[in-house]
């Protein structure tokens, strides 16, 4: 998927931008026994629809609209979650290109049992493609980072969205000359 409008598209007006704290959003909800897994803690594709979820509220409310998940990276789980926690997962948009958003989401556990602050027990980052009633992709608004944390974040995630794009020429560059050797894939 890339993020370069047609030629049409580029000489449309400026939308304008939003700020981070328009969009962001925190999701909770109490873990229970139908969200295990075998070792009798939540299930990490539980935690996953949830951070997807979150995401997807998040760049809607951004894009103004419809937005589809077009990737998840570095999803990471620190700590298990169990039956009775209140987990909250937190979005923002951290980076915005022409028609596709950055979402970095936090996941934190409320022990049931405990009266300790949330620990945090997950991360990710996602890719949302915004678009219209066709599926065809829609230009979103910029983001305007608001704090030094969201400057830092709308860094980091361009750093990601170089790496993400050199991946994947780098594999499409592979498979065709895979192809060309006569190699069937």
């Amino acid at each position: 998927m890339t993020d370069q409008a047609p030629a049409a598209e580029s000489e449309a007006p400026e939308i304008p931008g939003k700020p981070t704290s328009a969009s962001r959003t925190t999701l909770s909800h109490i873990m229970t026994h139908n969200d295990t897994n075998l070792l009798g803690t939540v299930h990490g594709g539980v935690i996953m629809k949830l951070v997807d979820d979150a995401a997807g509220a998040v760049a809607g409310r951004h894009s103004g609209g419809p937005a589809v998940t077009a990737s998840m990276d570095e999803m990471a789980f620190l700590e298990p979650v169990r039956v009775g926690d209140l987990v909250h997962v937190k979005a923002q948009v951290n980076w915005t290109g022409r028609t596709s958003m950055e979402v970095g989401v936090r996941v934190l556990a409320e022990r049931w049992n405990e009266s300790a602050p949330p620990t945090q027990v997950g991360s990710a980052y996602l890719v949302f493609a915004a678009v219209d009633a066709d599926g065809k992709p829609r230009r979103v608004p910029p983001v305007l980072p608001e704090t030094e944390r969201d400057q830092r974040r709308y860094q980091e995630a361009q750093i990601r969205r170089t790496h993400r794009l050199a991946r994947r020429r780098a594999i499409m560059e592979l498979r065709e000359k895979r192809v060309a050797e006569g190699h069937e894939d």
